[in-house]
């Protein structure tokens, strides 16, 4: 049998050391050789013996934190011996390498697959009120070890290392030591009144030293969105609980 599709590129890709690796831009490759963990139905293959056990958020805390916020991982924990193939409709994935003592915040939503030596916990995102239609709340990863994240496009990696603002649906995940807010972007005026509007009232603010992740795409994320009335009575309330 012949055919285009049974090419190199699209033939498993095999390697001597187990763990999280691309297979393709869409396509995750696990090769297991203990767990990992991995978000709730990404699973699209698998051989060998495997087995998945659901962990819902991953413990009673951020389980409560996740029905506070709406934002988290739902997870399955993966174990055994095989590979291990994952996806989430087609996005692309990209593979970010934590060493001790990094910090990174992500939107849950965005969450593929990370190893069991990492730690999560869902935190308040500083300074972002209740004014637009971004989360209020972000998962943060520490710890050591590898985390597949999912963007709907190719991303751009912006240096923060001057004043940086984001379209906060746009912004995937960032180093957790940034400083963040928020910026009105449009300025009010006649025009505002008369329901003239550039689409843009609102940016993410980044200060400090580190980096964000910005995918072309437009997407309210998971978490609790931008209410009306008693915002920042909420964010007070909700602070004591998830402050960082």
């Amino acid at each position: 049998m012949r055919s285009e599709l049974f090419s190199a590129d699209n033939l498993e890709k095999e390697s001597a050391q187990p763990g999280l690796r691309l297979q393709n831009s869409k396509l995750l490759k696990a090769e297991l050789n203990g767990e990992f963990m991995a978000r709730v139905g990404s699973m699209v293959a698998y051989q060998g013996q495997v087995q998945f056990e659901a962990l819902g958020s991953g413990g009673i805390g951020k389980f409560l934190k996740q029905k506070l916020t709406g934002e988290g991982v739902p997870l399955m924990r993966v174990r055994g011996h095989g590979d291990v193939f994952l996806a989430e409709n087609a996005a692309d994935i990209h593979l970010i390498d934590l060493d001790p003592g990094d910090a990174l915040s992500i939107n849950g939503s965005n969450v593929l697959a990370f190893d069991s030596s990492l730690n999560y916990d869902i935190k308040m995102v500083q300074g972002a009120g209740m004014m637009s239609n971004a989360g209020l709340f972000n998962c943060v990863f520490t710890g050591h070890g590898r985390i597949a994240v999912t963007t709907k496009g190719t991303p751009v990696v912006l240096t923060v290392d001057q004043p940086t603002y984001v379209d906060p649906q746009a912004a995937i995940c960032w180093s957790a030591s940034l400083q963040t807010g928020y910026h009105r972007a449009e300025q009010l005026g006649l025009g505002t009144l008369l329901g003239r509007t550039t689409g843009e009232r609102f940016t993410m603010s980044f200060a400090g030293q580190g980096f964000v992740v910005v995918q072309p795409s437009e997407e309210p994320p998971g978490g609790l969105a931008g209410a009306g009335g008693g915002g920042q009575q909420q964010e007070g309330i909700l602070g004591n609980i998830f402050g960082n």
